[in-house]
């Protein structure tokens, strides 16, 4: 790559975030005033893209979005944000994708999405995007698309010799001969039950469901667990990350994009796994500091900044061993 900079393709969702801010959600039947809206991008691939970027990556995007003015401003994001969405599709006749999200004080979020154009995004889009894909150092694929569609760029990067990072969120459950494609699988602990077929509400461990989903074929399980950090099972068993603690917490909705946008771009730097979550541990921690989604995305320096504030600030930064040529010494 001419920029000697990582190359990470995005396989995902965008769509326009509406943000109601309320002293409460209300109970069914009820009315309750004194919220504050916003509007805002948003889509769990988008936002892996614009984070992505703005950590110091090449970036190209695949998603569908209407043709729309909702569509028109996605476009205009990417062009700021320098993200190559070349092969992005707008779907005639239809609307781009919208989430309404609930956030409460403590900065709990509740969402609903209309997914729109996102429903006609095709395994056909992504034989288009393969060129993209197998130029990448990772390909990063999350589940607001047709599961089709997703489980199409996991196989096409994988066949072709690109990391392939699932981002399985939504969770729903995928067909077994997908898991030998995913080399990182980073779901939340619901997520990785979800994805198993067993119940969320069940007293099984996360590192009982990463032990589980490794066994499928899962190259690395990295298991989000928020304020908590996050554990990761590999080859080499299982192993915590360490939370890392945010200045405060003021919206956690994009906090889970975040993660994996940074974790993605350490990873296709060459960085070891350990290293990488503890790294993306400190982007998603910035992340839940700032309201809303896109604003909150850090960059570089954000993530600089904040390492200095942690137990970590004397140890190798993905940034620092890249440019030296050899791993961060791993987190903990």
């Amino acid at each position: 790559m001419s920029s000697g900079r990582a190359r990470v393709a995005v396989v995902g969702s965008y769509g326009v975030g509406l943000t109601m801010r309320l002293p409460r959600v209300p109970i069914a039947g009820e009315t309750i005033s004194g919220g504050t809206f916003s509007s805002g991008h948003g889509g769990k691939g988008s936002n892996q893209a614009v984070g992505a970027a703005r950590l110091g990556a090449d970036v190209s995007l695949l998603t569908a979005v209407g043709d729309d003015a909702m569509g028109a401003a996605a476009r205009t994001l990417w062009t700021t944000e320098g993200i190559d969405a070349a092969e992005t599709v707008a779907i005639p006749g239809v609307a781009t994708m919208v989430g309404m999200i609930l956030v409460e004080p403590s900065g709990e979020n509740r969402i609903v999405i209309a997914t729109g154009a996102l429903d006609d995004l095709s395994p056909g889009h992504v034989e288009s995007f393969r060129g993209h894909l197998a130029a990448a150092d990772i390909a990063v694929v999350s589940l607001e698309i047709p599961v089709e569609t997703a489980v199409a760029a996991l196989r096409t990067a994988h066949e072709a010799g690109t990391t392939t990072l699932l981002n399985p969120a939504p969770a729903r459950r995928l067909p077994e001969d997908v898991w030998e494609h995913i080399d990182v699988l980073t779901p939340n602990r619901t997520e990785a039950a979800v994805l198993l077929g067993h119940d969320p509400d069940a007293q099984e461990t996360a590192a009982d469901l990463a032990a589980e989903l490794h066994r499928k074929g899962v190259g690395s399980v990295v298991v989000t667990l928020g304020a908590h950090g996050a554990l990761i099972h590999d080859a080499e068993g299982r192993r915590d990350v360490p939370a890392v603690a945010p200045r405060e917490v003021v919206d956690t909705t994009g906090a889970g994009d975040s993660f994996t946008a940074a974790l993605a771009v350490a990873l296709a730097e060459g960085q070891r796994i350990d290293a990488a979550a503890g790294w993306a541990a400190h982007a998603g921690a910035h992340t839940v500091s700032v309201a809303e989604v896109v604003p909150a995305l850090p960059h570089r320096a954000d993530l600089a900044a904040l390492t200095e504030l942690t137990e970590l600030s004397s140890r190798t930064t993905p940034a620092d061993a890249h440019a030296h040529g050899h791993p961060a010494p791993e987190p903990g």
